[in-house]
């Protein structure tokens, strides 16, 4: 009885989606079968999973941006083919398949990661689940910067900074590069979803007390609630950095502009 009176299950459907849609206004998220407040457990999972997030997208970008400027620069050479290849061979496993490899070559045989992740998490030992979670999304990353460099370096304002005798280096970086960032900055902020769903499989092989981890103890025991919890902060936080990212068009390219 007290299960339907806090559930509201002997109202109708639409009423009960007003009663939750109300809690969720003020930030209740209900309590899951353990008896546990869902705010309070997420609240204690997420910084794991946000410090998880931000190094992966740090890597991500670190590593994509550079290879794409660099196989831009040279397309068709050594560089670009073998980071293509190897591209292709990174996105052709599954996560699940990298991070159990990647655990047991560099923390088990060679040992230099830990081989799970304690409880606090230090960044050291979020180094090696980030460079996981971070791989096949910097694939994506560097195809997308290469080819609107390889773009940018054939516009004309390229050719304009050229023959004012511009270095090479301040054509790339500051007229053709910055040019080229606005694909890289919509992936990346639409990727944060990507790295969320990711993270789910990352923070079980590693034990990662995170969001991720969360939801799959929470599958495993049928706790719906707390799935649907989880699930309602990611996507809120992803549709917040959408928006972020849409605002910062104009601070990249000035031809952009918000009235």
């Amino acid at each position: 009885m007290a299960a339907t009176e806090e559930f509201k299950l002997d109202q109708p459907l639409i009423v009960r989606y007003g009663y939750y849609l109300a809690d969720l206004g003020r930030g209740y998220l209900g309590h899951s079968f353990t008896g546990r407040d869902v705010s309070e457990q997420l609240l204690a999972a997420f910084p794991a999973t946000i410090r998880l997030a931000l190094l992966a997208v740090l890597i991500e970008v670190l590593l994509g941006v550079t290879i794409g400027v660099f196989a831009a620069l040279r397309p068709g050479r050594t560089f670009d083919t073998t980071t293509t290849l190897i591209g292709l061979v990174i996105i052709a496993f599954p996560g699940f398949v990298v991070a159990n490899l990647a655990q047991l070559v560099f923390g088990v045989r060679l040992g230099w990661f830990p081989v799970t992740v304690s409880d606090p998490t230090s960044l050291y030992e979020l180094l090696l689940p980030a460079i996981v979670l971070a791989l096949a999304h910097q694939v994506t990353l560097s195809r997308l910067t290469r080819s609107a460099v390889i773009e940018s370096m054939q516009s004309d304002y390229v050719r304009t900074a050229r023959t004012k005798g511009l270095s090479e280096a301040r054509v790339v970086g500051v007229h053709a590069l910055r040019n080229s960032l606005i694909p890289a900055v919509t992936y990346v902020g639409k990727d944060i979803g990507g790295l969320m769903a990711g993270a789910v499989v990352v923070e079980g092989v590693f034990n990662i007390s995170g969001v991720g981890g969360l939801i799959v103890q929470s599958i495993r025991s049928h706790d719906g609630i707390t799935i649907v919890g989880a699930v309602t902060v990611i996507v809120v936080a992803y549709l917040v950095i959408n928006l972020l990212v849409d605002l910062s068009y104009a601070l990249l390219d000035p031809r952009i502009h918000y009235d």
